[in-house]
């Protein structure tokens, strides 16, 4: 296996700046003519919210780094003041762009289409003594404002909160900074403002014309009223984004749910690392705002209104369908939609392969309910990563305990961004007596599995669902992934060995069928990399190697490697990897045989398929685990032969359609940038369209 620091680190794409490029697609999707108005604007949301987690815990890593000096460097070779450097100047690019195509496109759009965003200012005087009536009754109560001075010390400013600087002359003590926080948990980002021929507190939409401001513009209108007899000057909003990975020391906490608990406490109190300001803001006002923060120059960026444009999602809520996607109804393989067929009898017959969102995640809810009611199972093991909100399997799995199943759940504290959610039900689940084990030292568990045990006339059989997404009711809407039931002998006994090292001890390293990574034991990248030596044979005997990978990110150097050795020996490789990738396709002598495309769409494109031609017998491997360091060397991963024949025959094909798509796909060349695929004179092909569209007609394998 070669090291990291083999060969030229002009053959690996920084991660940071790969993502960065991803986040690009991401916008240019809001440009997308092709998408109804609030879908882009969706996008313009997403981008902005992508944004944020990358500077809360890409950046602020990064400055970690550079201030604990750090001095090795990843393969690409960039140190983390260049990659800082690199990150800031492409960075403050894109955030022009996307103002430029908020204030120059998508709000004329908006109005073209009789939602208008107003500036306060602009408002009619009887719409104006309407806003300020609404704010003095509503909003007024809820702001506090904040001044610094010799005597009160600078104001603490939250994480990603929304503020506003407030300069007031003072006849005596000259100007004045003042903070205001927008009171954002209780109010909408968007107010309604009433038409004119509608009373003041008609302030519920019309159903025909849609009129709103920015909260922070109608409090800076109204602000005097906050500083009675003060002279405000004016109002600048800011945020600021501050270090938001949590950093556990896990072997020094006596209980890791207590320990998790008080650190997500801290996340909105990290460090700051970005200084967002509104480009009127005087640069006095920035020198002072940074100097509170200990902020540089470099690290504040400046923005159109409005700042935190995550929020512009609230447009999604508006009542304009004909300005959204056209809602489609997700298909039900195997006619689970009778949620009273046996389920068990049915996985008996053959695996059973769901692709959602195109495929209804009701049935994966629905086994979980059969197997909580049915009075031969015995026990029920699952993973939980990220549930979300009033789960359905939560629900289930405590019900099953209560119908006395012996149930075990392992809950991922650490799964970031759910903290809160997951120590809310791993204590709820506890107090039903479910069996909750919440993380292992050092690795996150991100494995999705899920195992019933079941007695039977033939003895007891064990029933597993795996997949590659979470078991997230909401997110199986917009996140395509795949999830296949089955009751195969060798899958339930490896889950029921890899289940008891996640809740016991074992010194398992190799499965049979599983892929497993556990940490720095388990074997998958070396499988994984023995897959692709057997295209390399494969092609220099037989002359038919190939090799097709869909995944989320592709960052590991001994994979990548292993894949250019593929592509010099003549092995064909097509990589689909959504976000982040390190491969330099096409350098010659090197890559010229690899192909990297990039899907952005209506869905988060989740899937994770390994596809090996194994001298025309293809292997198919599916699961939770990416070709990052990460996966394989800091969490519990598993990934999946597919031995249903049918199955492979459907996953096939999914694979080529998404390989042959030339509206969503973009080309990634061996400079890190991509280009939209060239379709030439080809019939259009939008692969997620096509699913939508024909996602039953050609999966009807089993009764």
């Amino acid at each position: 296996m070669p090291t990291e620091d083999s060969g030229d680190n002009k053959l690996f794409i920084n991660r940071e700046l790969s993502w960065i490029e991803f986040n690009l697609r991401v916008l240019e999707e809001a440009k997308n003519e092709n998408h109804p108005l609030l879908e882009r604007i969706k996008f313009l949301s997403i981008f902005s919210s992508n944004l944020d987690e990358f500077m809360m815990i890409r950046v602020s890593g990064l400055r970690r780094q550079i201030k604990g000096g750090v001095l090795e460097s990843p393969p690409d070779g960039l140190t983390p003041t260049e990659q800082l450097t690199e990150i800031r100047k492409e960075v403050k690019l894109q955030i022009r762009e996307a103002d430029t195509l908020w204030r120059d496109t998508l709000v004329e759009l908006l109005s073209e289409e009789k939602i208008n965003i107003h500036k306060y200012k602009d408002l009619s005087k009887k719409q104006k003594n309407c806003m300020r009536e609404y704010f003095e009754k509503e909003v007024f109560p809820a702001l506090t404002p904040m001044s610094f001075d010799v005597g009160r010390p600078f104001p603490f400013i939250s994480n990603l909160s929304l503020n506003l600087a407030v300069i007031i002359n003072d006849p005596d003590a000259g100007m004045i900074f003042s903070r205001v926080k927008v009171p954002r948990d209780a109010f909408r980002r968007l107010i309604q403002v009433p038409p004119e021929n509608v009373h003041c507190h008609g302030l519920d939409k019309n159903g025909k014309e849609f009129n709103f401001v920015f909260i922070e513009d109608l409090i800076a209108s109204n602000v005097d009223l906050l500083f009675p007899g003060m002279d405000v000057v004016n109002c600048y909003p800011f945020v600021v984004t501050r270090d938001a990975d949590i950093e556990i020391e896990e072997d020094e906490a006596s209980d890791l749910l207590t320990a998790i608990e008080e650190s997500v406490g801290l996340r909105r109190t990290g460090l700051p690392t970005r200084l967002e300001v509104n480009r009127s803001m005087p640069k006095w006002v920035r020198i002072i705002l940074a100097q509170k923060l200990s902020l540089s120059s470099t690290d504040v960026y400046t923005n159109d209104d409005p700042l935190k444009k995550s929020d512009l999602m609230e447009f999604m809520d508006i009542d304009r369908p004909d300005l959204k996607d056209k809602p489609y109804l997700p298909f039900y393989p195997c006619g689970f939609e009778d949620e009273n067929k046996d389920i068990f009898q049915t996985i008996k017959n053959g695996d059973i392969l769901f692709y959602h969102p195109y495929d209804s995640f009701n049935p994966v809810i629905n086994l979980l309910k059969q197997a909580a009611d049915d009075p031969d199972v015995i026990a029920i093991k699952q993973t939980l990563y990220r549930v979300g909100k009033n789960s359905p399997v939560v629900k289930y799995l405590m019900r099953a305990r209560e119908n006395g199943k012996q149930v075990s759940v392992m809950v991922e504290l650490k799964a970031r961004f759910d903290e809160e959610n997951n120590i809310e039900w791993a204590k709820k689940l506890e107090q039903s007596g479910v069996h909750v084990v919440y993380g292992i030292v050092g690795i996150k568990v991100h494995a999705k599995l899920c195992m019933i045990v079941r007695r039977e006339k033939e003895g007891m059989t064990t029933y597993v669902h795996f997949g590659t997404g979470n078991y997230n009711p909401i997110t199986a809407r917009v996140y395509t992934d795949f999830g296949i039931m089955t009751c195969d002998s060798a899958i339930g006994c490896d889950a029921a060995d890899l289940f008891n090292a996640l809740t016991g001890h074992s010194g398992k390293i190799k499965y049979d069928s599983l892929l497993v990574s556990f940490g720095k034991t388990g074997t998958m990248r070396e499988e994984i990399i023995g897959y692709i030596q057997n295209e390399i044979n494969n092609q220099n005997i037989n002359g038919n190697g190939y090799i097709a990978l869909k995944m989320n990110q592709l960052v590991d150097p001994y994979v990548i490697k292993a894949l250019y050795d593929a592509s010099q020996n003549g092995v064909k490789v097509d990589l689909q990897v959504r976000g982040i990738c390190s491969l330099r396709p096409g350098i010659p002598g090197v890559s010229d045989n690899i192909k990297c495309t990039s899907i952005v769409g209506r869905f988060l494109e989740h899937t994770r398929l390994y596809m090996f031609g194994n001298n025309g017998d293809p292997v198919l491997l599916t699961g939770s685990a990416d070709m990052m360091p990460r996966n394989l060397n800091r969490r519990v991963e598993i990934l999946v032969p597919v031995k249903d024949n049918n199955i492979k025959k459907d996953l096939i094909k999914i694979l080529n359609i998404h390989f042959a798509d030339n509206v969503n796909s973009r080309m990634l060349l061996s400079d890190g940038t991509y280009v939209r695929v060239n379709r030439n004179d080809d019939k259009p092909c939008d692969s997620q369209k096509w699913m939508i569209e024909h996602r039953g007609e050609w999966n009807e394998n089993h009764p």
